[in-house]
């Protein structure tokens, strides 16, 4: 049949004054709501038919029906493209099955319709294109029960944590001490695997901040090549940090170069060591994790990074020379026993009167021995002022330091770190203008304050509410927080950082606070100061004075506190009333068990 005749619309009269709103051409966007007329569109007819578009182009599909495509759902999707019809079923197949059926796809694509997106793998080849070190490296999954220092005979509620570790020859995984440090519960899981494997911890390192751990199930070690060591590493060299940082799940991998190579403060065990400084992020969870060099070889142990308002990308490294003394010192001790400290503290002799005034010829070089450890072995062989001018054949500069490598100097404290405890260096130094040589035996020296009690719960006595314990840096995080070295008292501050051990054994003993009770009346507001001596005898630890509380026969029990304070109390009533203190406060003994 014939198309019906177009109507002719009806003219809109013109209005006085104005232009005709609608007049010919649209001057204008129209009206939202603006009615059709309806001779404005002509009819269809049967030879005008509009194409309808399939229910699927297998070549293109819309965005979110591409999402569903490359999920691994169940839908099937149905390949119309001058092909027979390939049915592709992620959820029957796996995900390279699928690939390969849309591989299999005629090349001859049409062009791309606006709005639509082809199909194509974005999963990319699955190809291995990564190097089996990366297979070595764990994730660490460790269960913490920290002391509570502050009230030394319960612990704190445990907490869990994450970090990364890699497997070294010797069925052994390396990771940090912080990682496992108070562990209850160690388990590692490999790279891409869902099982978690228990493991043992061999030896913690608290200065080094290593730590070595084994896994007995052989499935654990089955597939994996372990990771070997490289040579210590070169400025403006390339390192990639891997491990699992916070931010993810997966393994992550960062780069960057060495920026500097100096004897750095490790601050977990408050030493000083050789250390790497990085500019690759480091991050909470990258603990332990190995970084390479270009070759694939280890160069060390990421383990803390500097966060300040002034510094970016500052991360440091463990390096090998610090990591495989770790491991020799645990193969040829069965155990670790830590890194020597010379038994002496040093001045620099930048200043040409000081040299002139130790006698020291133009040619010499060295710096001043300020004050020597009373319990070391070679406190015999040392004195305060002699001149140390070489040591193990290496000489000494005025400000401490010797050659390290081409263009490079360092602390000679890093001599000293590469012996083991229990050997000798030979030390040449000046006294009173003559040259003298000793073999100079080396030993960890002990602090009076001690930053570590890895191992062994807080020490405490209680004696009528009083509670005394010994002072280490935990107990004084404890108390003032990551800040102690400003916040605690300067009587205890002064004694961390200038005091020696004079005898065998010696620590620094406080009242941590006061069990209020009528007996110590007064006596309330106590707290964290040092204790001098009992009954007019000094105190030089907390045995000692546990054992003249036991054995006092006196009447009174005096206390000589720090600042000239003093606590007395009658010798038969405390020793009454500690057991019911103990009994209020649900504390099942007045000592700990090392005191017993």
């Amino acid at each position: 049949p014939a198309p019906a005749p177009t109507p002719t619309p009806t003219p809109t009269p013109k209005r006085r004054g104005r232009p005709p709103k609608h007049a010919g051409k649209s001057m204008g966007r129209p009206r939202k709501n603006a009615k059709k007329t309806p001779g404005r569109k002509p009819k269809k007819t049967p030879t005008q038919t509009t194409p309808k578009r399939a229910a699927r182009q297998p070549a293109y599909v819309e965005e979110d029906e591409f999402s569903a495509l490359a999920s691994d759902s169940d839908d099937a999707a149905t390949e119309e493209i001058g092909t027979p019809a390939t049915v592709l079923n992620p959820g029957r197949k796996s995900r390279g099955a699928a690939r390969g059926a849309l591989a299999a796809v005629s090349p001859q694509k049409p062009s791309t319709p606006a709005g639509r997106i082809p199909i194509v793998d974005y999963m990319g080849i699955d190809l291995v294109t990564d190097t089996t070190e990366m297979d070595a490296v764990v994730k660490v999954f460790c269960t913490h029960t920290e002391p509570n220092y502050s009230l030394p005979w319960q612990r704190k509620r445990q907490s869990a944590s994450t970090s990364s570790g890699f497997i070294i020859r010797g069925r052994r995984i390396l990771t940090n001490a912080h990682s496992v440090e108070h562990h209850t519960s160690v388990k590692l899981k490999k790279r891409g695997g869902d099982k978690k494997y228990e493991a043992r911890v061999l030896a913690i390192g608290v200065e080094c901040d290593l730590a070595l751990l084994t896994v007995d199930d052989d499935e654990f070690f089955a597939g994996t090549t372990p990771i070997d060591f490289g040579q210590l590493p070169s400025l403006q060299a390339a390192v990639t940090v891997v491990g699992y940082p916070i931010g993810g799940v997966a393994i992550s991998v960062t780069s960057g170069v060495v920026s500097r190579i100096e004897v750095t403060s490790y601050s977990h065990g408050s030493s000083e060591l050789l250390g790497l400084q990085i500019d690759a992020a480091i991050n909470s969870g990258n603990s332990g994790g190995p970084a390479f060099n270009a070759q694939g070889g280890c160069v060390g142990v990421a383990f803390q990074s500097l966060k300040a308002d002034d510094a970016e990308n500052i991360g440091y490294v463990i390096p090998t020379p610090v990591i495989m003394h770790f491991i020799r010192d645990y193969e040829k001790n069965g155990k670790y026993t830590g890194f020597p400290t010379l038994p002496a503290t040093w001045q620099k002799l930048e200043n040409p009167n000081m040299r002139k005034f130790l006698k020291m010829i133009p040619a010499q070089k060295g710096v001043m021995v300020r004050r020597v450890d009373p319990v070391s072995p070679g406190s015999n062989k040392l004195k305060n002022g002699d001149v140390l001018l070489s040591f193990d054949g290496v000489e000494i500069a005025n400000d401490g330091t010797v050659p390290f490598r081409t263009g490079e100097r360092i602390s000679f404290h890093y001599l000293v770190t590469e012996k083991f405890v229990g050997e000798k260096a030979r030390v040449t130094f000046l006294r009173d203008g003559t040259t003298h040589a000793v073999d100079l035996p080396l030993t960890q020296v002990p602090r009076l304050v001690p930053v570590h009690i890895e191992g062994v719960p807080p020490s405490f006595y209680i004696a009528a509410g009083l509670v005394f314990t010994t002072v280490c840096v935990p107990y004084l995080k404890s108390e003032y927080g990551k800040d102690y070295d400003y916040d605690a008292p300067v009587p205890i501050l002064n004694r961390m950082m200038y005091d020696q051990v004079t005898d065998k054994g010696q620590n620094v003993v406080v009242v941590a606070h006061v069990l209020s009770a009528p007996i110590n009346i007064g006596y309330e507001d106590i707290v964290n100061t040092v204790v001098n001596g009992f009954n007019g005898k000094p105190v030089s630890n907390l045995k000692q004075l546990a054992d003249m509380c036991d054995g006092c026969k006196d009447p009174f029990m005096r206390f000589e506190l720090d600042h000239n304070l003093l606590v007395v109390l009658k010798t038969k009533e405390a020793h009454g009333a500690t057991q019911d203190i103990l009994k209020t406060h649900c504390i099942p003994s007045a000592k700990s068990q090392d005191l017993k």
